[in-house]
């Protein structure tokens, strides 16, 4: 089993950032791959972006590339969304998912274990 909090939501302009944290209770994180994942009112979780269990490769929606950077600290057992230029379409709330394959893939399937959330919003 794997604990995930994620932390560093709020409320923004848009054109604002915020950075968010993934902390995991695991011995083990450093093999695995982590992604983040959000989901607005009434619509389904879509991918944003994962990274590889050594941080060495990344992957991004198309929707967030130049905005959006992935990073971990293994020795913390953290990840972190560093979010930029941030819309009002960013809006949701953000999941935090591990890939016990350790490879940064884009497919919600492949993701276990999930945090409670971090509402991020975005005003016009």
């Amino acid at each position: 089993q794997v604990r995930l909090v994620e932390s560093g939501g709020g409320l923004v302009q848009s054109g604002g950032s915020l950075r968010l944290s993934c902390e995991a209770s695991t011995l083990t994180f450093r093999s695995y791959a982590m992604g983040w994942f959000r989901q607005a009112p009434g619509k389904e979780r879509e991918f944003v972006a994962a990274v590889s269990w050594s941080g060495d490769n990344v992957n991004y929606a198309d929707s967030v590339k130049g905005r959006f950077a992935i990073s971990r600290v293994n020795r913390r057992n953290t990840a972190y969304l560093q979010m930029n230029s941030l819309k009002p379409e960013d809006t949701g709330v953000y999941y935090c998912s591990v890939n016990l394959d350790g490879v940064a893939v884009p497919s919600l399937d492949r993701y276990r274990y999930w945090g409670q959330g971090t509402q991020v919003t975005v005003s016009s």
